[in-house]
């Protein structure tokens, strides 16, 4: 951040008083400039016995298979957007919609929070944001080709936990991958 957004007058980094981290702060009208870790919301959508999933259309990750999810926006509850990004990326209708993962991915400042769902019909079709949209059985799901380890994670601990239909709420974090860790100075 080189620019105040209120002002437009340049920002410095330093710690403002009564604060403990560094923050962009205005150095015309002080207005402090806080960053935050930005929410993505998901559903994991079931028909039966399988699961959606939409083939990217977009960077990052384009032709790899996700979830359906994407970045909350202001005025929306995270269910709300939950629905929303199924319904733009898998032009699909969900329902009965249960709280699953909550997964922080704290190096890229992100939170991922899905949900399980159930498809309200079969009828989807890729919407702007996906190549395709396929249901999957367990055994036909393209591991190697998931777009996101909150993906993998989410899938994995549904199938953990279908067997005895017990889903708990899960709250984990995500690791860097070993070559985003930068070594010690």
């Amino acid at each position: 951040m080189k620019f105040c957004s209120q002002c437009g007058n340049s920002v410095s980094q330093h710690i403002p008083q009564g604060d403990s981290r560094l923050r962009y702060v205005c150095d015309h009208c002080h207005t402090i400039h806080y960053q935050n870790p930005n929410i993505v919301a998901g559903c994991l959508p079931t028909w039966g016995t399988q699961v959606l999933l939409c083939r990217r259309a977009i960077e990052p990750r384009k032709g790899f298979w996700t979830l359906p999810a994407g970045f909350m926006e202001n005025g929306e509850t995270v269910e709300q957007a939950a629905r929303r990004e199924t319904l733009e990326e898998a032009c699909a209708q969900v329902q009965q919609l249960a709280i699953y993962t909550l997964i922080d991915v704290p190096h890229i400042n992100q939170v991922h929070i899905f949900y399980r769902a159930q498809l309200q019909s079969p009828d989807f079709a890729a919407g702007e944001e996906s190549l395709e949209v396929r249901l999957f059985d367990e055994a036909d799901i393209p591991w190697s080709e998931l777009a996101f380890r909150t993906v993998s994670r989410t899938l994995e601990c549904f199938f953990s936990d279908r067997p005895t239909q017990a889903y708990p709420v899960r709250s984990e974090a995500v690791p860097p991958l070993p070559e985003l860790i930068t070594p010690p100075q």
